[in-house]
């Protein structure tokens, strides 16, 4: 039997709710209704809507990140940032549930830091910048929005190639 944790009716019913509720808002049984399945069903696999909503993220996230072409780095991180701060999930965590994102950020690495670093590690063969590239893609997605007066994303991304290009050119 497969696993329901990568069920992508659950995960898609689960990302539907927390796109019209909220993380807070949303209930397995909310899930479970939108799903077609019993709230046991989601019970059995997730103990709590947290949990499968990082299932979700770690989804949505690592589609974004499969979804870029790895043949300039450079090209593809501000490709992979811009396209996670435009998706929809990311959008509605940001503003609704920020708070998700914390232990990812202070405590531990996620499913979607391994993948990505994975992808990083094979392009650009070597752990450290991989780690380097991505804590600074990370502070992009996260901070951007802080820095906006008076430039702009499109200013803030071409400024993020341009510190990509001159590090890992450098060290290439």
């Amino acid at each position: 039997m497969t696993s329901i944790r990568h069920n992508d009716g659950v995960l898609d019913a689960a990302q539907d709710c927390v796109l019209a509720y909220g993380v807070r808002r949303t209930t397995l049984t909310d899930v479970a209704r939108r799903a077609g399945v019993s709230r046991m069903t989601i019970y059995r696999r997730w103990p709590d809507v947290r949990t499968l909503v990082a299932d979700v993220m770690t989804r949505e996230w690592v589609r974004v990140v499969a979804g870029l072409d790895m043949s300039d780095p450079v090209r593809a991180v501000v490709a992979g940032v811009r396209g996670l701060r435009e998706h929809p999930l990311w959008r509605k965590i940001v503003e609704a549930d920020p708070e998700l994102l914390l232990p990812y950020l202070l405590d531990r690495r996620g499913a979607t830091h391994e993948a990505v670093l994975e992808v990083l590690e094979r392009d650009l063969g070597d752990p450290r910048k991989a780690r380097a590239v991505l804590l600074v893609a990370q502070s992009f997605l996260l901070s951007a929005p802080t820095m906006l007066d008076p430039v702009t994303l499109d200013e803030l991304d071409a400024e993020l190639a341009a510190l990509l290009e001159a590090y890992l050119g450098q060290l290439a």
